[in-house]
C-alpha cells in the first residue's frame, strides 16, 4: 500500500493537522511540532495531546505512517559548539514531543560546516551528538536524515555521507533515511528514465542499504542537474517531470512507507495525492 501525504501546517493547533490530512484525502502526513524557526521549546498540553490523537483515528491515519520534520535551526555538525549543543538539546525536546503525539520519526537536516572544515569533521560532529541522545534517551522515536541538495557546507548530499554517518552510529536500530526527490537530482542523481531509476536504487542499496529507507519526499524540480538549487516544483511541472514520480508509484520497494509531498502549491496538494494513487495502477511506459 502507498502512503502519500503533504507537509502541513500547524497553525491553530497540532490537533488540527489530521483533519487536514484528511480534507486532500490523504492517508499519511509530515508536521512541525513547534515552530520551525524559533529555540524555544513547547510544551503540550494533555487536552491537546489527546485531541491530536482522537483526530488521527478519526481521520482513519495510522500513527506510525506519520513523520515529525525538526527544527530548520537545528544543525549538529557546525563548528560551533554551543550551536551543537543548542542543536542536541532542541532535538532530544523534539523526541520528548514526538513521544507524547506517538509520532515514531522525525525527519531532521543533518549539518552544514559552512566550508569551514572537512565534510568528515562534520559528519563526525552529526555522529557523536546522535550517538549521545541514544544513549541518554531510551524513548523508541526514531531520527530520519534527509538527504541535502549539497549547497553551501551541507552534507549528506550523496549516497556516501549517508551511509559514513550511519556506520558511525551505534544504535542503527533507530536511524533511518529521507531521500528527496529534488534534492537527489539537484545534488547530480538523474533517475529521469526507468534505467537511470534502477541505478539510482542499485546505488544506494549498494552504499546504503534500503533498510534504512523510512520516508522520501516527492517534489519536482525548477533546478537543473548537479546545480545544487533547493528549488521545489508541483508534480509534473519541473525538471524532472512525470516518469520519475510514475516510477515511484509503481515501486513495491515504497510501500508502506510515508510519501511526502513538500509541493509548493496547496490549491492543488489534493488533486497531486489523486494522481500519485493513479500512477499507482498504471504500469509506466
Amino acid at each position: 500500500m502507498k502512503y502519500i501525504g503533504v507537509h502541513i501546517s500547524i497553525k491553530g493547533g497540532i490537533f488540527n493537522v489530521p483533519l487536514r490530512a484528511k480534507n486532500i484525502a490523504a492517508n499519511t502526513f509530515a508536521c512541525f511540532t513547534k515552530n520551525q524557526r524559533r529555540w524555544e521549546n513547547t510544551i503540550y498540553k494533555d487536552e491537546d495531546i489527546n485531541l491530536f490523537k482522537s483526530n488521527l483515528y478519526l481521520a482513519k491515519i495510522i500513527p506510525s505512517k506519520i513523520v515529525s520534520h525538526a527544527s530548520y535551526l537545528i544543525n549538529l555538525g557546525s563548528i560551533h559548539k554551543t550551536l551543537r549543543e543548542q542543536s542536541k538539546i532542541a532535538l532530544i525536546n523534539e523526541i520528548f514531543r514526538c513521544s507524547q503525539l506517538g509520532i515514531k520519526q522525525i525527519v531532521f537536516h543533518p549539518g552544514n560546516h559552512l566550508k569551514l572544515i572537512s565534510d568528515s569533521m562534520c559528519l563526525n560532529y552529526i555522529a557523536e551528538i546522535i550517538n549521545e541522545i541514544f544513549d541518554s534517551n531510551n524513548n523508541n522515536v526514531d531520527l530520519v536524515i534527509e538527504n541535502t541538495a549539497g549547497s553551501g557546507g551541507n552534507v549528506c548530499y550523496c549516497f556516501e555521507h549517508l551511509a559514513y554517518l550511519i556506520d558511525k552510529i551505534k544504535n542503527k536500530n533507530r536511524i533511518g533515511v529521507c531521500l528527496d526527490t529534488c534534492h537527489l537530482f539537484v545534488a547530480g542523481y538523474d533517475f529521469r528514465t526507468k534505467n537511470q531509476y534502477e541505478k539510482l536504487w542499485n546505488d544506494f542499496d549498494a552504499i546504503v542499504g534500503m533498510r534504512y529507507l523510512r520516508v522520501m519526499h516527492l517534489n519536482d524540480c525548477k533546478s537543473g542537474l548537479g546545480s545544487k538549487l533547493d528549488r521545489h516544483e508541483s508534480i509534473g511541472k519541473g525538471v524532472l517531470g512525470l516518469m520519475p514520480f510514475k516510477l515511484l508509484m509503481q515501486d513495491s520497494r515504497l510501500n508502506d512507507i510515508p510519501l511526502i509531498l513538500e509541493t509548493k502549491d496547496q490549491t492543488i496538494w489534493h488533486k497531486e495525492i489523486q494522481m500519485l494513487l493513479n500512477f499507482s495502477k498504471i504500469e509506466p511506459q
